[in-house]
């Protein structure tokens, strides 16, 4: 028996795609980058702190190299990957973090673990989620990936923190959840197995128990008159991938350095001599919990290459096309060829992104000349639309503009000057708005510019940066030249009033519409109580009064010298109808006739007419006030400048819309002419005559230490995804023939199941009896791919 176990087993199930899943497993961990769809399967082992975890993973490599001791000794998540060889003397170990070094002796092995450990957790019992990845090489293993997890406790210890218990299970859970992940739930077997802290969280992360298989450990330190046989059967708490039970090694056998080996053979006289075991023996012992492991864990892979293959197949394409992007270092004869080539190349992305044959981007967003198109109708015709014609300008400004160019006479008729200054004010302000529209189509070339051949010119930045400077010189060269355009074509509306413009309304049409809006403003106004128009006395009234008093200080021929009075004095004193205004003017009336008439006696002495003579003219004297210092004409008002202000108001919204739309058509013209379609025709020729030049080449390719490792770690994984790509594709025949393998070997199992499941309901003897009638099973062991 001895002999049995040290001999080389045959190769197993899965021995060809175990190792390609292991060499894919290093390549995608360069490049998916926590991408899902290229995980791949693991074994994870999880159990309570002593459950026997790292008895049982030792078993499967054959050789003591885990730590040991009372306390929690697996501290961080352990990867370990177990690669078959046929050589019995390479028996190794390699550490991802030492590569290129060899460790043949296992107990250098179990110090390095416990050394990496202390390095990141420290020396004082606290855990740690940053793995530890060892490969082991023995022809003792089948090949698998298995990770030993930090056993779950209860109480803290040492440095631990106090929620020590969350964090492990935080940390067990982000493994297990996985759902390419196969949970290995590890529980003792002097323990009730409703209270398996393993089993529990397993169930949390596989409710359905599809990816958990059961280890019932300990099966030898059972009380007397027990056994698991209902937990092998998944009687208690049932497992679609069933239980294994094992025998671990006493702490006793580990003081007295029992070896894998010797332990391995006393498991199997356990299972042998027992009553109970020996006819479960297909789930019992260490060999046959390597023989499952390995058939489910290469079947779970078959169940993902498919999905493996098209992830692969879409990376590589991406890796492919950043491989390309970084290209290879130029010979010096072909450096010209190279700068040639891109320059060419982005004078070609240029214009395909104004033009809108960018295909990689057409679908994405609005780009390149979409962008301006959007500039130019949605922002700057809009918001020149949206632009009050009288903003900042109020019909105060409007009336003093009018009141100032009449002078000191009113006008006959509405006055020109006004509505050429105010119109060739509203224009200016066009001028702005329109540099500005100039200078978003700039920005927008510019950001255009810093987007052609991104990953290309990765590789030379000096290139990069000279391409840029020469670009936006050169825009900006065309910025200036559209800018100055614009500001003539606003000087030539402002300098040039085109009142004959067949849309303009003119100034008879605007008479006649300001003419109907009064009127209408007036029958539509609120009344006063006798019928006349408020408004209307608001505005004229001064006129009437003034009418009235001319009138009557005409009577029979005579002008009184009182009949020309202010406007506020006739309004302070009462209307010419009232009793006060005409006792005064037929008392200064008369009394200017009775100084002529000859029948008044004219013996009154000269110092009483002298006197008299004196207060007369002192009380016909008018007095006007002093003009205000400043004078706005809201302080005169007359129908006559109410139809001057609306008929100005009138002309200049008519001509501002005639210019407005001048301005929003040649604006856009001016730009595209100076600007954008001069950068199209002439970028090519200008890169060419600055940057080729043989001198220039070899400063101009130089790629930084940074770029240079992109390209050889893109050169890398492209070559390995094509590696893998091709290794996959090989993997179809195999995969056909494995799974045909299994489904032979699953009929024989479920037969086996079948049978034991009837016949465990009879006493032990009956099933003694009928040991040699059951099916015989077939030794995986024998068993080989063709």
């Amino acid at each position: 028996m001895e002999n049995n176990h040290h001999s080389p087993i045959q190769p197993p199930l899965g021995s060809t795609v175990i190792p390609l899943v292991n060499k894919l497993r290093l390549v995608l961990e360069k490049v998916h980058d926590g991408d899902r769809e290229l995980e791949l399967p693991d074994l994870a082992f999880v159990g309570s702190q002593s459950s026997g975890k790292s008895s049982v993973l030792e078993a499967l490599v054959g050789r003591d190299f885990l730590p040991r001791g009372a306390d929690i000794c697996t501290r961080r998540p352990l990867r370990l990957q177990l690669v078959r060889t046929d050589d019995e003397a390479a028996e190794y170990g390699e550490f991802q973090h030492c590569p290129g070094r060899k460790w043949f002796d296992f107990s250098r092995i179990r110090a390095e673990i416990q050394a990496e450990t202390e390095r990141e957790a420290g020396d004082n019992k606290r855990v740690s989620n940053k793995e530890i990845c060892l490969k082991i090489y023995s022809t003792r293993v089948l090949d698998m990936t298995l990770v030993d997890l930090p056993g779950m406790t209860k109480v803290p210890v040492g440095d631990q923190p106090p929620d020590v218990e969350a964090q492990i299970r935080k940390m067990i859970l982000s493994y297990i959840k996985k759902p390419h992940c196969l949970i290995v739930a590890v529980t003792p077997a002097n323990s009730d197995i409703a209270n398996s802290d393993a089993l529990h969280i397993a169930g949390i992360a596989d409710p359905d128990g599809n990816r958990t298989i059961g280890v019932i450990t300990k099966l030898d330190i059972m009380d007397r008159g027990t056994d698991a046989c209902d937990l092998l059967l998944g009687k208690k708490i049932p497992l679609r991938l069933g239980y294994i039970g094992v025998v671990n090694r006493c702490q006793e056998d580990i003081e007295l350095n029992t070896g894998i080996q010797d332990a391995l053979a006393s498991e199997e006289a356990f299972f042998q001599s027992h009553p109970v075991y020996n006819d479960v023996s297909d789930c019992c012992g260490i060999p046959q919990l390597a023989k499952k492991l390995n058939q489910i864990f290469v079947q779970y892979i078959f169940k993902r290459l498919p999905d493996l293959k098209t992830s692969v197949r879409s990376k590589l394409a991406i890796a492919a096309k950043e491989h390309s992007s970084y290209g290879h270092m130029p010979q010096e004869r072909d450096q010209g060829s190279l700068v040639l080539n891109i320059l060419l190349n982005y004078s070609n992305a240029f214009v395909s992104l104004v033009d809108g044959r960018n295909e990689e981007r057409l679908t994405s967003e609005l780009y390149g000349g979409a962008r301006i198109h959007y500039i130019f109708q949605s922002i700057f015709v809009s918001r020149l639309e949206e632009v009050d014609p009288f903003e900042r300008l109020s019909d105060e400004e409007i009336r003093t503009t009018i009141y100032n160019a009449t002078g000191p006479s009113s006008a006959l008729f509405v006055p020109e000057v006004p509505f050429q200054v105010l119109v060739r004010r509203q224009i200016a302000r066009l001028l702005d708005p329109s540099l500005q529209c100039a200078r978003l189509v700039y920005n927008e070339l510019v950001k255009m510019s810093n987007n052609c051949l991104v990953h290309e010119l990765q590789r030379f930045p000096l290139l990069k940066t000279r391409i840029n400077e020469i670009v936006g010189s050169f825009l900006l060269e065309g910025l200036e030249p559209s800018q100055t355009m614009i500001g003539h074509i606003v000087e030539m509306e402002t300098d040039f009033i085109n009142t004959s413009h067949p849309k303009f309304i003119g100034g008879n049409k605007a008479v006649e519409v300001a003419s109907n809006q009064l009127r209408t403003y007036r029958l539509s106004s609120p009344r006063t109580r006798d019928g006349v128009d408020s408004d209307a006395v608001s505005v004229s009234g001064s006129n009437r009064i003034s009418n009235a008093i001319v009138a009557r200080s005409h009577t029979n021929g005579i002008v009184s010298d009182q009949g020309v009075r202010s406007v506020a004095d006739v309004e302070k004193n009462g209307s010419p109808g009232s009793e006060r205004g005409s006792n005064w003017s037929i008392s200064s009336f008369f009394r200017a006739r009775e100084v002529h008439n000859p029948s008044i006696n004219i013996s009154r002495s000269n110092s009483d007419h002298a006197t008299l003579n004196h207060k007369e003219h002192a009380s016909s004297i008018i007095h006007l006030r002093e003009p205000p210092l400043m004078l706005n004409s809201s302080d005169i008002h007359s129908e006559h400048e109410a139809m001057a202000s609306t008929v100005t108001k009138l002309l200049l919204e008519s001509y501002y819309t005639i210019v407005r739309k001048n301005i929003q058509d040649s604006v856009p013209k001016a730009i595209m002419h100076f600007m954008v379609n001069r950068t199209k025709r002439e970028l090519r020729n200008v890169l060419i005559e600055s940057l080729y030049r043989e001198g220039l080449f070899q400063k101009l390719l130089q790629e930084t230490e940074e770029v240079s490792m992109k390209r050889k770690h893109a050169e890398e994984t492209f070559i390995a995804l094509q590696e893998a790509s091709r290794k996959l594709q090989q993997s179809n025949g195999v995969c056909g023939r494995i799974i045909a393998i299994s489904q032979v070997n699953g009929l024989f199992l479920c037969a086996f199941l079948s049978y034991k499941i009837q016949s465990s309901n009879g006493c032990m003897d009956h099933l003694k009896q009928n040991r040699t009638s059951r099916p015989k099973m077939v030794d995986d062991r024998q068993v080989a791919p063709p």
